[in-house]
C-alpha cells in the first residue's frame, strides 16, 4: 500500500501544463481548499517545494499539513478557471478559502428588450424577469472596456433615465462626441435603435470578428505611424474583446458534485427528528437595507431542488423601520392565510433566515393561524446555527454535513430572491417618470402618453386638445397635465 506522500508525488508528476482548478482534500476526504491555476503543474507543485514550506505563514503551513489527496479539473482558459473556482468554493465551502464564500458574484450584463429605449447594464444578481442576461464574466475590467467600445460602435445610450427626453439630451454630451445615436430626440427611430440593440446582443454572444479585424487594422496603422501608445491601447482592446466574448462552458453536468438531494433530505430528517422526509421546504428571508421598500421572499424546494414557479415575493405593509422580527411575523401570517386557499396544504418544514427572534415570531404566527403542527427552524448565518422552538441551544453541524449544505442552498436562494426584489423596487423608484407625480395619471395613462408622444418633454409641450386625444386620458386629466407642466 502506497503512502499518501508517494501518491501525491505521483499526482504532481503527472499534472498537465494546462489551466484548471485544483482541490486539496484531507484524510477524511473533505475538500479543504480550492484554487485556480493558469498552469496546473507549475502552480500546484509550488505548494510542495521545500522553500515554500519553510517560508509559509501559519495558515498555509496548517493547510499543507492537512493535505492528503489532490483532485484537478482542466479547463480551456484562465477565465473558465476563475468561474469554476467560484462555483466549487460556493459548493464545498472549504475552511481555507475566504473568497467567494460570501454573496459576491461575477458581473453579468442585463438588457430588457421590452423597454422603449433598452440599455445595457452590469449587475451581479440575476432576477426572475423578462430581461436578457449575458455572462457571468470573469474579468470585470475587460467587460467594462468592451461595453464602452460596444456602446460607441452601435450608438447605444448609457444615460440613467428609463425614458430619456429633450431635457436629458440637453445635458448629455454622448451624441456630441458620437457615442450615442440620440433616440431620445428621434435622431434615430425606435425601430432603428432596437435593431442596434439586437446587433449588440449578437456582439456579446461572440459575433465580433468584424470589429476585431477593424481594431487590428487600426493597430497596424498606428504602429506604422510609430504611434506606439495608440497601438498598445488598441491591442489591449482586442485582448479585452477576446476575454469578454469568448464562450465559456457551463459546469453543471460534466463535473462530479457532492450534492445528492435525496441523501441530504434524509440526513436533515434525522438531525431534526422529523417524522417524514421534508419533501417540501419553504424558506423565508427579509431584506430591509433601508427604511424604504422592506421586502421578503419565500422560496420553495421540492425533493431538495428549487421549485421556482412556487416562489413568492412580498412587500412589507404593516411594519415601520428596520424590524426583521416584525417583518417575519407579517410574512408568515400572510403565508398561513394562503395555505388553505391554495389547496396544497402546508409544507413539511419551514426555514426562516435568522435566529431566535425571527423563529419565535414565525412560531407564534403559525400557532395563531392553526398551523402549530408545521415544523419550523431558524438558520443563523454567522455560525450556521440551527435553532429549534423551545430548545435553548442550537444545533451546530459539521460543514461537510449534507443537511447543513442543503439548508445553506435553501437559505442562499431565499436571500438572492429577496435582495433581487429589493434592488428592483429601488431601481424603479430611482427611474420614476415625472408623469408619476401628476394626480390622475395612472400607469396605464402614462404608458399611453409615452406611446403617443415618445418622451416626457413632448408631453409637456402638447396642448390640452392633443393630450385629450390620447386613449384613456380625456379633457379633465389633459387639463391637469397641461396645468402641471405650465407651473413647472
Amino acid at each position: 500500500m502506497e503512502t499518501v506522500s508517494v501518491q501525491l508525488t505521483r499526482q504532481l508528476r503527472n499534472l498537465p501544463h494546462r489551466p484548471g482548478v485544483y482541490l486539496f482534500r484531507d484524510r477524511f476526504r473533505r475538500v479543504i481548499y480550492v484554487g485556480k491555476a493558469k498552469d496546473l503543474h507549475r502552480r500546484v507543485s509550488q505548494y510542495f517545494h521545500p522553500s515554500r514550506r519553510m517560508s509559509a505563514d501559519l495558515k498555509t503551513k496548517a493547510l499543507l499539513q492537512s493535505i492528503a489527496d489532490l483532485e484537478t479539473h482542466q479547463v480551456r482558459s484562465e477565465p473558465e478557471a476563475i468561474l469554476l473556482e467560484g462555483r466549487l468554493i460556493k459548493e464545498y465551502r472549504p475552511r481555507y478559502n475566504v473568497s467567494f464564500r460570501d454573496d459576491k458574484r461575477f458581473l453579468m450584463v442585463r438588457v430588457d428588450l421590452d423597454e422603449p429605449f433598452p440599455k445595457f447594464q452590469t449587475t451581479r444578481m440575476k432576477t426572475e424577469d423578462q430581461a436578457r442576461y449575458f455572462g457571468p464574466f470573469a474579468h470585470s475590467g475587460a467587460l467594462r472596456q468592451t461595453l464602452a467600445l460596444m456602446r460607441k460602435r452601435f450608438g447605444l445610450r448609457s444615460c440613467r433615465p428609463e425614458i430619456p427626453g429633450e431635457k436629458d439630451y440637453r445635458h448629455c454630451l454622448d451624441h456630441v462626441i458620437q457615442n450615442c445615436s440620440a433616440p431620445c430626440v428621434a435622431k434615430v427611430s425606435r425601430a432603428e435603435y432596437h435593431e442596434r440593440v439586437v446587433e449588440a446582443c449578437a456582439f456579446l454572444e461572440g459575433k465580433t470578428a468584424e470589429m476585431k479585424e477593424d481594431l487590428k487594422t487600426a493597430m497596424k496603422k498606428a504602429a506604422e505611424r510609430k504611434d506606439f501608445e495608440k497601438a498598445a491601447s488598441l491591442r489591449n482592446l482586442v485582448e479585452d474583446l477576446k476575454k469578454t466574448t469568448r464562450p465559456a462552458r457551463r459546469f453543471f453536468r460534466d463535473l462530479p458534485s457532492t450534492v445528492v438531494p435525496e441523501r441530504d433530505l434524509e440526513t436533515l430528517r434525522d438531525v431534526l427528528g422529523l417524522g417524514v422526509v421534508p419533501a417540501r421546504i419553504e424558506c423565508f428571508d427579509i431584506s430591509n437595507i433601508s427604511d424604504t421598500h422592506s421586502v421578503a421572499s419565500m422560496v420553495v424546494f421540492r425533493d431538495g431542488r428549487p421549485s421556482k414557479p412556487a416562489y413568492r415575493r412580498y412587500r412589507i405593509q404593516g411594519v415601520a423601520g428596520q424590524d426583521d422580527v416584525g417583518c417575519m411575523a407579517e410574512v408568515i401570517r400572510r403565508r398561513c392565510a394562503r395555505w388553505g386557499l391554495e389547496g396544497g396544504g402546508s409544507p413539511d418544514l419551514i426555514v426562516v433566515d435568522g435566529g431566535k427572534g425571527q423563529l419565535g415570531a414565525a412560531v407564534r404566527e403559525l400557532g395563531a393561524a392553526g398551523w402549530a403542527q408545521v415544523p419550523a427552524i431558524g438558520l443563523a448565518k454567522q455560525n450556521e446555527e440551527i435553532f429549534r422552538p423551545g430548545r435553548p441551544d442550537p444545533i451546530v453541524l459539521p460543514k461537510e454535513s449534507g443537511a447543513i449544505r442543503l439548508l445553506q442552498r435553501v437559505r442562499d436562494e431565499a436571500h438572492r430572491v429577496a435582495n433581487g426584489y429589493h434592488q428592483l423596487l429601488m431601481k424603479k423608484r430611482m427611474e420614476m417618470s415625472e408623469l408619476d407625480s401628476i394626480p390622475g395619471v395612472s400607469g396605464v395613462r402614462k404608458r399611453a402618453l409615452l406611446k403617443k408622444f415618445g418622451t416626457v418633454g413632448r408631453v409637456a409641450k402638447a396642448t390640452v386638445e392633443e393630450l385629450a386625444e390620447v386613449e384613456g386620458v380625456g379633457e379633465k386629466v389633459a387639463g391637469v397635465i397641461a396645468s402641471y407642466f405650465t407651473k413647472t
